[in-house]
């Protein structure tokens, strides 16, 4: 089990090292167009302005394993819009290379839809996956997202154009999902 808390200033060392071995590929992956590589402390101070607060349209998370209270990734609930009750999820990392396919994304995206649509009391929160990300399309249909449609060629990576599955939930299909559940 996972459980998220803000992320802070003395959470961003360990986010830049789980990526100073990788790539920009790598970054484009879990990131978007947000960062670029390689990251820097400075690009993740800017991202975090303006959130984690009252009324904030950003909230930043690290991911605690309960079991051995290490943080082992990073996750974001973004565009947070309150007057049209819409979010997106965004920024799934789990940094921790040893804890990859144990099913922590799950996890992950099941916290962030219970504070989108319990706490936050959101309509619609949605997110992207690279098409060619199966695992993570996988995971998140599995939670119950929806895919909506494909954006082609969003990004340019390595001379590669890469393709974007649009994917959200409505909040009566995470009632309904909680009432199986329950």
């Amino acid at each position: 089990m996972i459980r998220l808390t803000y992320f802070t200033e003395v959470d961003i060392e360990q986010l830049v090292a789980w990526n100073a071995d990788t790539s920009a590929a790598f970054l484009m992956q879990w990131s978007g167009k947000e960062f670029t590589y390689p990251l820097t402390k400075a690009q993740i101070e800017r991202y975090m302005q303006d959130s984690n607060e009252a009324n904030a349209t950003k909230l930043i998370y690290k991911v605690i394993d309960e079991q051995s209270n290490q943080v082992i990734g990073f996750c974001a609930l973004n565009k947070i819009d309150y007057q049209h009750k819409s979010a997106r999820i965004s920024k799934i990392l789990i940094g921790e290379s040893s804890m990859r396919g144990k099913g922590f994304g799950r996890q992950i995206i099941q916290a962030l839809l219970q504070i989108g649509f319990e706490t936050l009391h959101l309509h619609r929160i949605s997110l992207g996956v690279f098409d060619f990300n199966q695992a993570a399309i996988s995971c998140y249909k599995n939670v119950g997202l929806k895919v909506e449609g494909v954006l082609r060629d969003t990004c340019l990576v390595d001379n590669e154009y890469w393709s974007l599955y649009e994917m959200s939930m409505l909040e009566q299909e995470y009632n309904t999902l909680i009432q199986v559940y329950n």
